[in-house]
């Protein structure tokens, strides 16, 4: 499974940053944060054992598995949520305490005759996908219209979202 691993220093003395892009997943713990930007339609799933002090972060672009991931482990709900609740789990997390956290799926285009927009089917298919593996979701910050970038702290299991129609939120 191919995961992100950029990371880079925001200084010296401050904690690694792993930068997850479109379609990707990474996990980390203690204080190394986990970022990603650009979430309109696609969906900001984190995954973490707050006990543990280990988390992940995938970043969700479609609801349904379209045969073809191109090498991208987190294209679709279902198949990201899979990956991420196992690397989550390998890296020491307790199935028992894992929990999630969402952010994203906005509704960034209206196309007329369409009932549901992709980031309501993100959200909904990501839910699904958590509740069929028995993973609650305690905090959530979904749909609108309007774009959001995350940065996950998995020592703290907190997860800041940024958008510049809200501000942060903290979840």
């Amino acid at each position: 499974m191919s995961m992100t691993t950029e990371r880079q220093p925001l200084t010296d003395d401050a904690p690694d940053r792993v930068k997850v892009g479109v379609a990707e997943l990474a996990v980390a713990s203690g204080d190394t944060r986990l970022t990603t930007s650009g979430l309109g339609s696609c969906v900001g799933v984190a995954v973490g054992d707050p006990t543990a002090g280990v988390a992940g972060l995938a970043h969700v672009m479609l609801p349904e598995a379209t045969g073809d991931d191109r090498g991208k482990p987190a294209k679709s709900a279902d198949i990201a949520v899979e990956r991420l609740i196992a690397a989550v789990e390998d890296a020491g997390a307790d199935p028992a305490l894992t929990e999630a956290k969402l952010a994203g799926g906005s509704r960034m285009f209206d196309f007329s005759g369409v009932s549901e927009g992709v980031g309501e089917r993100n959200v909904e298919r990501t839910r699904q996908a958590l509740e069929d593996r028995d993973v609650p979701v305690v905090a959530e910050d979904v749909g609108g219209g309007h774009g959001r970038s995350l940065v996950l702290v998995p020592e703290t299991w907190t997860l800041t979202v940024t958008s510049t129609h809200q501000g942060d939120e903290t979840l």
